[in-house]
């Protein structure tokens, strides 16, 4: 009961997001514990012999964990200049994905699709990765999420825009950062031009949800690798991408889950019941 519920409340926070920009859905993976073998053994000479096999016991399940769903979402356009997208389909030479981005070898390994994550940083420096694109600037004209953590560039320092209006930034499907009048790259206060900085995670289930549409990595010092020339990733201005909730298939799950609660509570008023029929009506016979 308590893995349906669990199971429940992942669905719930789904559909509660499913408008979030960048969300990734989260799913509730249920596992067995191990089954013992239930035997019988009599008061006889203790050999093999003696030992009656009654059968296996299930012992229950348990919510292992929960992986996020990291298929692409769907690109709306807002016009908004301080809206980004990405539209990532990585591959990797070799290995052929399936449609949730995983692929089975011969030996039986599992192999997830590469993502790439917008890079942003909080109070303390310590690097965030999201797929929410929706920035804004703030009042000391940085690149920021919506919760105030400062997007970064390619050399993880904040991406300032001071002195002009961000309708005149324009960034192509890399990153890089122009002028919309000129042309000409955006410069940092080193003379660099400047990138928003893309990083490629090769397995994202390595990621830990945090909230507001970031990631973190268990490992506050692991830097994942910078975007490569070849990765087949596109960075779209004036986009954001949706959430990836397939809000009828949640529906389904979400009521299962509720059935498969209700019938294991079921049985539990069944043996509720029949214990008070065993100390209420047979202890007086």
């Amino acid at each position: 009961m308590i893995s349906q519920q669990r199971k429940h409340d992942t669905i719930t926070n789904n559909i509660a997001n499913i408008n979030t920009p960048g969300y990734k859905q989260g799913n509730s993976v249920n596992r067995s514990f191990p089954e013992m073998l239930i035997a019988l053994s009599g008061g006889g000479n203790g050999t093999n012999n003696d030992v009656k096999q009654i059968g296996r016991l299930n012992t229950g399940v348990f919510a292992e964990e929960e992986p996020f769903t990291f298929v692409q979402g769907e690109l709306y356009e807002t016009k908004n200049p301080s809206d980004f997208a990405i539209a990532s389909f990585i591959e990797v030479p070799g290995v052929q994905f399936d449609a949730s981005g995983k692929a089975v070898q011969e030996d039986g390994t599992k192999i997830f699709r590469p993502q790439a994550f917008f890079t942003v940083a909080d109070a303390n420096n310590e690097l965030r990765f999201t797929r929410n694109g929706k920035f804004t600037v703030d009042s000391a004209g940085q690149l920021v999420t919506g919760d105030g953590l400062r997007v970064v560039d390619q050399n993880m320092q904040p991406i300032v825009i001071q002195g002009r209006s961000i309708s005149e930034v324009k960034a192509n499907e890399r990153g890089q950062l122009f002028s919309a009048f000129t042309g000409e790259p955006i410069l940092n206060a080193a003379g660099q031009a400047v990138q928003l900085r893309i990083s490629v995670l090769d397995n994202p289930n390595d990621l830990i949800r945090e909230g507001n549409g970031n990631f973190r990595l268990a490992n506050a010092d692991d830097i994942p690798e910078e975007l490569g020339a070849n990765d087949r990733v596109q960075v779209s201005q004036g986009f954001i991408e949706r959430s990836n909730v397939d809000a009828n298939q949640s529906m389904v799950d979400m009521m299962a889950a509720l059935r498969a609660y209700e019938a294991n509570q079921k049985v539990v008023q069944f043996y509720d019941r029949s214990l008070e029929k065993l100390v209420n009506e047979v202890g007086r016979v």
